[in-house]
């Protein structure tokens, strides 16, 4: 049965999913039309917060160039030969196609906890890696290798709830929503034990689903592991000139590198000496280098890493020509009428005003799956409903760090069927969006029920 439904939902997305810029562009009008429709508001009016340079379709981009930033160093570090032994040994576990879904499903879910920059893109350099070594070692195994990067990308349902969480982080210390001081530190957050436990919950049951999907041999479409590229950075080069001897000196590659890891480990250590955790540290700016100074260090060598840099840039092109658009829809989202009436609050308040303490976490955690899939940003996320949400919990009775991460939860939850973030794993692959979004519509109510069975047990318990 699952299978079956699997399969109409495939065949449905592949008929109908655009391109993700062209569904950008499509969500982009349909919001511009709610907001006439449903708000006191001109549609010159929502022009201008659209477009505006400072609070619209521009307002992202720091935050789109720290996304492209965690992506492109992310993808550069997996191109080190220290991951590629790591993946090739990983890839080597797999003997079945349950086997190598389940390895991949796991191991891209940790990575995307750990960071969920390389939890896009390792889980798919994972993929490829099996369907190569399984061509030799196991050659009557068939995989459909569409599978194998939903299964990838289905990891990346738990990033909100990892170290690189832009929402607890922002909250760990201390962000100002109004008049009130949000503060929750991360033992309150990510290290809560319902959100541990819901994390491991999650990616069990993602195994289970995505082996159940596994579609029979008629359905199966398989790759040609010749067509896919290896993924280890190795060129060859010649030195010739003065300049080539600076580019690959050791000299300046190891001073480089002392300079970063130097302030990496003053940074994090000047957290434990205020008495603090070293994780309190941890944001988009400081895993950022963490990440770009881990890839120098491991490529050995400056040239090499700028060249497999360069060669890593591609798959944020969607990134950067979609954010400014999203960020537009933020702009509409939460531009107000006349009344202060807006989308984003439509939409919040309607569950917030039938919330209980109880029920409060549930309804933001639906109420952000939904707002999330028009703003498919963490950072957007909060943006949009803390002011909101933020406001009512405090007025309702429910903790800071429960409400926020309700709206954690949300925001990871629907972008298994928002193509924005699928982006990276799918320029690895080599596919498209509809190849895999008929597999996350299945992807997306099983770990709906996970992540919404965590954050009512989680307010039931407090």
């Amino acid at each position: 049965m699952l299978k079956r439904f699997t399969n109409a939902c495939v065949k449905l997305v592949d008929r109908w999913l655009p391109d993700p810029f062209l569904f950008a562009i499509v969500l982009t009008l349909v919001v511009f039309g709610a907001a006439v429709a449903l708000t006191d508001q001109t549609p010159v009016q929502v022009l201008a917060y659209w477009g505006d340079f400072k609070k619209g379709f521009w307002n992202l981009l720091t935050f789109s160039m720290q996304t492209s930033m965690i992506v492109v160093f992310g993808s550069t570090l997996a191109k080190t030969k220290v991951f590629s032994v790591m993946i090739s040994s990983l890839a080597g576990i797999a003997t079945s196609s349950a086997s190598a879904i389940i390895l991949i499903t796991i191991v891209s879910g940790v990575f995307s906890w750990l960071n969920y920059g390389l939890g896009l893109i390792i889980g798919a350099l994972l993929s490829k890696a099996i369907v190569k070594k399984m061509a030799q070692t196991h050659p009557d195994v068939k995989l459909d290798y569409r599978l194998l990067i939903a299964a990838a990308y289905s990891g990346f349902v738990i990033w909100h709830q990892g170290l690189s969480g832009s929402i607890p982080l922002t909250i760990s210390t201390g962000f100002k929503v109004g008049e009130m001081n949000i503060i929750a530190p991360i033992t309150e957050t990510l290290f809560h034990p319902i959100n541990l436990i819901t994390v491991v919950a999650c990616l069990l049951l993602l195994c289970v689903v995505n082996v159940a999907m596994t579609p029979d041999e008629e359905h199966t479409i398989t790759v040609d592991p010749s067509l896919l590229a290896d993924d280890e950075f190795n060129p060859t080069y010649e030195i010739k000139t003065p300049a080539d001897r600076m580019e690959h000196s050791k000299i300046l590659w190891l001073a480089t590198v002392i300079l970063g890891w130097a302030y990496i480990i003053y940074y994090f250590h000047s957290f434990a000496a205020s008495g603090k955790s070293v994780l309190n540290g941890l944001g988009r700016n400081s895993v950022n280098i963490v990440l770009l100074f881990s890839g120098i260090l491991l490529h050995g060598d400056l040239r090499r890493y700028v060249d497999a840099l360069k060669s890593s840039v591609s798959s944020v092109a969607g990134v950067i020509l979609q954010y400014p658009f999203y960020a537009g829809i933020m702009a509409i989202m939460v531009g107000t009428d006349a009344a202060g009436a807006s989308l984003a609050k439509m939409i919040s308040n309607f569950f917030v005003q039938h919330s209980t303490k109880l029920t409060f976490p549930f309804f933001t955690f639906i109420s952000a799956g939904i707002v999330n899939f028009l703003v498919p940003s963490g950072g957007g996320q909060w943006a949009v409903q803390a002011p909101i949400v933020m406001q009512a919990a405090s007025e309702i009775g429910v903790p800071q760090s429960l409400a926020a991460m309700a709206i954690a939860f949300g925001d990871q939850w629907t972008n298994m069927i928002q193509p924005f973030w699928a982006l990276p794993a799918l320029a690895v692959a080599g596919l498209k969006a509809k190849d895999i979004m008929g597999f996350m519509v299945v992807v997306t109510i099983a770990s709906g029920i996970v992540l919404g069975v965590g954050i009512f047990a989680w307010a039931f318990f407090i």
